[in-house]
C-alpha cells in the first residue's frame, strides 16, 4: 500500500519481499526495525559504538538468512530481536570482547581495583574472610570465584574446570557451614 509517497508493508508482503532480495522492501525494514534492534544491542554491549557495528552485522544476517525465517513459528519482528539478541551475546563471548575488556582506561582499571578493595574490606570488617578460611578447600574457592570475584556459577564452572552440579554442591555445602559457623561466631 502506499500512502504519502510512501510504502507500507503488512508482515506478510514484506517477508515475501524479503525472500525475493527487494532493496526497497528490506530499506523499509531496516527504517521501521533498527531503533528497537539497536536499543536490543545497547542493552547487551552497553558500548554504542559496538552496538552500531553489530546492528549493521545484524541486518547482514537477517539479508543473508531470511529464507530461514517461518512465520508460523513467531512473527517477524520476534526473529530478529533474536537475531540481534544472540549478535550481542557471541559478541560479548568473542575473544574481541575479552580484548576489549583487557584495554581499559587507567580510570577504569584504578575504580575497578578500588572497588574490589571495598569489598575485600568490607567483608573482611564483619569478618567473613576468617570463616570462609574455615571451610575446606574447594569451597573456600568456589566461594572465592562466585562471591568475591563476582563470577557466576557457569563462569566459575568453566574457569575452575569442575562440573556446574560440583560448584552448586559446594557453594550450598559452603553456605550451610557458614551460617552454622556464624551463628557461633556472634553467641
Amino acid at each position: 500500500m502506499v500512502t504519502g509517497g510512501k510504502t507500507i508493508y503488512d508482515e506478510a508482503s514484506l517477508v515475501a519481499l524479503l525472500k525475493k532480495r527487494d532493496r526497497p522492501a528490506f530499506e523499509h525494514m531496516y527504517r521501521r526495525y533498527s531503533s528497537a534492534l539497536l536499543g536490543i544491542l545497547l542493552k547487551a554491549v552497553e558500548n554504542e559504538e559496538i552496538a552500531n557495528d553489530l546492528l549493521q552485522e545484524v541486518f547482514i544476517k537477517i539479508w543473508k538468512n531470511i529464507d530461514a525465517y517461518l512465520p508460523e513459528r513467531g512473527r517477524l519482528y520476534t526473529w530478529m530481536l533474536n537475531i540481534a539478541r544472540n549478535t550481542g551475546i557471541d559478541y560479548l563471548r568473542s575473544k574481541q570482547s575479552k580484548q576489549d575488556n583487557q584495554n581499559q582506561t587507567i580510570d577504569d582499571v584504578v575504580y575497578h581495583v578500588d572497588r574490589e578493595n571495598q569489598v575485600s574490606q568490607q567483608v573482611d570488617m564483619i569478618g567473613i574472610r576468617s570463616l570462609v578460611e574455615r571451610l575446606p578447600p574447594g569451597q573456600q574457592l568456589v566461594l572465592e570465584y562466585v562471591y568475591f570475584k563476582g563470577y557466576t556459577q557457569e563462569d566459575a564452572s568453566r574457569e575452575l574446570n569442575i562440573p556446574l552440579g560440583t560448584v552448586k554442591t559446594r557453594i550450598r555445602a559452603a553456605i550451610l557451614e557458614l551460617r552454622k559457623e556464624f551463628k557461633e561466631d556472634t553467641r
